[in-house]
C-alpha cells in the first residue's frame, strides 16, 4: 500500500465520500486482520490458557466485562479516538511518533535521547509481534480440525507449516493483484463473527449484564491476585490496536475509523459475548469455544475461511514489518537492503527478501517449538504491550510539545491510559517463563543491530571528516592548480554535505583529470514521513563547475536519483543528460583496529560486518548500472 491510497475529499464531496467508502472496504481486509482473528483464541485463553480462572458464570460475566472496556478503552478511544491524531504527514506508527518527538528541539538532550531509544526499542519489539502473529493466528485456525474429529491431530502442525511455507514464497509477488479480495473476504469473516455472536447470545440474554463495569470490579474483588493474571489473555483482544496505527498513511483516519463503528467494533463485542453465553451454557467448550460456538454442519467451512482470513491478517503483519524494515533503512537505523517493488502503481508495495526469509524460518521454528496456539499465547502480547506503553509516553510529548495541550489535559489522559498499559504489562510478564522471553530476545537483537548500525555511522561520518577538505577550499585549490576539464558530467555521492568525498580526491588522483560539471551528492532523510516538493532540492553553484546538491527525502519516500538530477537539470540549467553522466560511488572497507571509537569491540565487529554484507548504493538508488564506477578506501575503525 501507499501513500496514494490516501482520500481526498473533492469540493463536490459525492465522489470524496465514495473515495472514503472504498478505502474503508480496502482497509476491512488490511487493517483489521490481527485484531480481526484474535477471537479464534483470547477468550479461550482465559479459562484454558497458562493462568486460567475458575469457569464460573460470574468469571465469565466478569472477563466479558474485562473484554468490552478494554475493546471501549484501548482499542476505541486510545487508538481510533486519540493516537490516530498525531500523524506525520498523514503517517502513523511507532517510527512516526519517534520522527514527530525527534522535531522537538526544546526538549533536553537526555531527554530527547532517551524517547528516541524508547522508539527504537518500540519498533525492535514489533518485529517479534511480525513473528508470533503469523504462527498463533494460522495454528489456531487450522486447529479447529481437531474440533472436528482427534484424526486430524497429528496433521496440524504440519499442515500449519505448509500453509506459513506458500505464504512467504507469495510474498514476492505482493498483494496487488488480490489486494482487492481481502475487503469481501473479511466482511464475510466479520459478519460471520456477528451471526455465531448472536447465536449464542440468544442462549443466554443475560451475558449482555457484562456491559456494565461493575462485574469487571466484582471479577478483581472475587478473585484477587490470580484473577489479575487473566489479563494477560484478555489483553489478546486489542492486539492490533498498534497496526491499525501503523496502516494510517495507508488509508486515511476516516476509513479506518468507519470500519471499527460500524463493522469491526461491533462482531467483535457479538462475537465474545457469544463466546461467554456458550461457556455459561457449556463449560466443557472451554478448550476451543470458537469453533464450539458454531453449528456442527458449518464447522468445515468455518475452518476455511478462519485459515483464509489468518492467511491475509499473517499478509498484512508480513507486508508492515517490510515497511518498518524500510523506514528504518531510511531513518539510518538499519543497512541498506535488497528492495523489491511488487507494483508499479504503488510505491509502498514492498517486498525484502533478507527480511521475508528471517520471518519465514523463525515462524516455523515456533510452530514447530510451541506445537499449540495455546503455547505460543503465552509468547504473545508481552511485545505489545510494552510497544503500547512507549506509545502513550511518546504521544505525551506530541501532545504538549507539537499539538500545544496543557500539562493538565495531556497528563491527565496519559495518566489514564498508562494506568491499563501497565496494568497489562504487569500481567504479560507472568508468560515470560512461558515464551514472553521470545520476542524479547528478538526485540533485544534487533535493537542492538540498529543501535549498533546508527552509532557506527556516526563514528564513520566524524572519522571521515577528520582532516577532509571543506568544498569551498577544494573549489579554491582548482583555481591555483587547474586540472585537465573533460567534457561530461560527474556525480559524487557522499553522506556529508560539509566534506569533499573521498571518491572525487581518488578519482582525481587517479585520472588526473575532471569532468566539466560536478555535482557533490547527498541524500539525507528527514523525521517527516514525506517532504513537498518545494522541500526536496538544495542547490548550490560553489564555482569552477562545481555544484553542491542536497536530495532531501522522507522516512516513507524512497530516493530517486535520476530524477533528481532531471530537476537539477530543468532547473539550474546544468546539463545533466543520462548517457553522458558518470556516478562515482565510494565503498569503504572498515580495519577493526584498537583505536578507541566509542563502541566496544565486538560492536565495531558487528557494524563492519553490516557495512560488508550491505547493499550497494548503486543497486539501492536504482542509479544506471553502465553508469556507475566504485572507488575503494580503507579506513581504520
Amino acid at each position: 500500500m501507499s501513500r496514494r491510497l490516501r482520500p481526498t475529499l473533492d469540493s463536490q464531496g459525492v465522489r470524496g465520500n465514495s473515495r472514503v467508502l472504498s478505502l474503508s472496504f480496502l482497509a476491512l481486509g488490511i487493517v483489521y486482520g490481527d485484531i480481526g482473528t484474535s477471537p479464534l483464541y483470547s477468550m479461550r485463553e482465559c479459562f484454558y490458557g497458562s493462568h486460567p480462572v475458575a469457569l464460573t458464570p460470574d468469571n465469565v460475566l466478569g472477563v466479558l466485562s474485562l473484554i468490552f472496556w478494554s475493546l471501549v478503552v484501548v482499542v476505541t478511544v486510545k487508538y481510533h479516538v486519540y493516537v490516530l491524531r498525531f500523524d506525520n504527514r498523514g503517517e502513523g506508527g511507532i517510527l512516526a511518533l519517534m520522527g514527530l518527538v525527534g522535531m522537538v528541539k526544546r526538549l533536553p538532550p537526555c531527554v530527547r535521547r532517551t524517547l528516541l531509544i524508547l522508539g527504537v526499542f518500540g519498533a525492535a519489539l514489533l518485529y517479534g509481534d511480525g513473528m508470533i502473529t503469523p504462527a498463533i493466528s494460522v495454528l489456531s485456525a487450522v486447529e479447529g480440525l481437531e474440533v472436528a474429529t482427534p484424526l486430524f491431530k497429528p496433521y496440524v502442525i504440519p499442515l500449519t507449516i505448509v500453509i506459513l511455507i506458500v505464504l512467504f514464497f507469495f510474498q514476492r509477488r505482493g498483494t496487488a493483484g488480490i489486494g482487492a479480495v481481502f475487503g469481501p473476504v473479511m466482511l464475510v469473516w466479520f459478519s460471520t463473527l456477528a451471526l455465531m455472536g448472536i447465536r449464542g447470545i440468544l442462549w443466554h440474554p443475560s451475558v449482555l449484564f457484562a456491559l456494565n463495569p461493575w462485574y469487571a470490579v466484582r471479577y478483581f474483588l472475587q478473585n484477587g491476585g490470580h484473577g489479575f493474571l487473566v489479563l494477560g489473555a484478555v489483553f489478546l483482544v486489542t492486539t492490533g490496536g498498534e497496526a491499525l496505527y501503523a496502516d494510517l498513511g495507508h488509508f486515511g483516519e476516516k476509513p479506518i475509523q468507519i470500519d471499527w463503528f460500524n463493522i469491526v467494533g461491533p462482531s467483535l463485542v457479538l462475537h465474545y459475548f457469544g463466546q461467554g453465553a456458550l461457556l455459561i451454557e457449556r463449560p466443557s467448550a472451554a478448550h476451543n469455544p470458537f469453533y464450539l460456538l458454531a453449528p456442527k454442519w458449518a464447522l468445515y467451512p468455518l475452518v476455511g475461511l478462519a485459515t483464509i482470513a489468518t492467511v491475509i491478517a499473517s499478509q498484512a503483519i508480513i507486508s508492515g514489518v517490510f515497511s518498518l524494515t524500510r523506514q528504518a533503512i531510511q531513518l539510518g537505523y538499519l543497512p541498506r537492503m535488497e528492495i523489491v517493488h511488487t507494483s508499479g502503481e504503488e510505491i509502498g508495495q514492498v517486498y525484502m527478501p533478507v527480511v521475508n526469509w528471517t520471518l519465514m524460518a523463525s515462524t516455523i521454528a515456533l510452530v514447530i517449538g510451541f506445537r499449540s496456539s495455546t503455547n505460543l499465547a503465552g509468547a504473545y502480547g508481552v511485545a505489545v504491550s510494552t510497544t503500547m506503553i512507549i506509545t502513550t509516553i511518546l504521544a505525551y510529548v506530541v501532545a504538549r510539545e507539537t499539538l500545544g495541550w496543557s500539562v493538565a489535559l495531556a497528563g491527565t489522559i496519559t495518566a489514564g491510559f498508562l494506568i491499563g498499559d501497565l496494568a497489562f504489562l504487569a500481567a504479560n510478564l507472568f508468560k515470560i517463563a512461558d515464551g514472553g522471553w521470545f520476542p524479547l530476545l528478538v526485540a533485544g537483537i534487533v535493537f542492538t543491530v540498529m543501535t549498533t548500525w546508527r552509532r557506527g555511522r556516526q563514528i564513520l561520518n566524524a572519522r571521515l571528516r577528520e582532516g577532509a577538505l571543506s568544498p569551498e577550499d577544494f573549489v579554491m585549490s582548482l583555481k591555483t592548480r587547474t586540472p585537465v576539464r573533460v567534457p561530461g558530467t560527474a556525480v559524487f555521492m557522499h553522506r556529508t554535505r560539509e566534506v569533499i568525498p573521498p571518491a572525487l580526491l581518488h578519482s582525481l588522483k587517479h585520472y588526473k583529470a575532471l569532468h566539466a560539471n560536478v555535482i557533490l551528492l547527498t541524500v539525507m532523510s528527514e523525521e517527516v514521513s514525506h517532504l513537498r516538493d518545494d522541500e526536496r532540492l538544495q542547490f548550490e553553484n560553489l564555482g569552477e563547475g562545481i555544484f553542491r546538491v542536497t536530495g532531501r527525502y522522507g522516512y516513507m519516500e524512497e530516493p530517486d536519483i535520476p530524477s533528481l538530477l532531471e530537476r537539477v537539470s530543468s532547473d539550474h540549467q546544468l546539463p545533466a543528460p543520462p548517457m553522458d553522466t558518470t556516478y562515482f560511488l565510494g565503498r569503504e572497507t572498515l580495519i577493526v583496529t584498537g583505536r578507541p571509537s566509542g563502541m566496544v569491540k565486538w560492536r565495531e565487529k558487528l557494524f563492519a560486518s553490516m557495512t560488508r554484507n550491505a547493499e550497494s548504493a548503486a543497486r539501492f538508488f536504482r542509479l544506471p548500472p553502465n553508469r556507475v564506477v566504485e572507488l575503494g578506501a580503507q579506513i581504520e575503525f
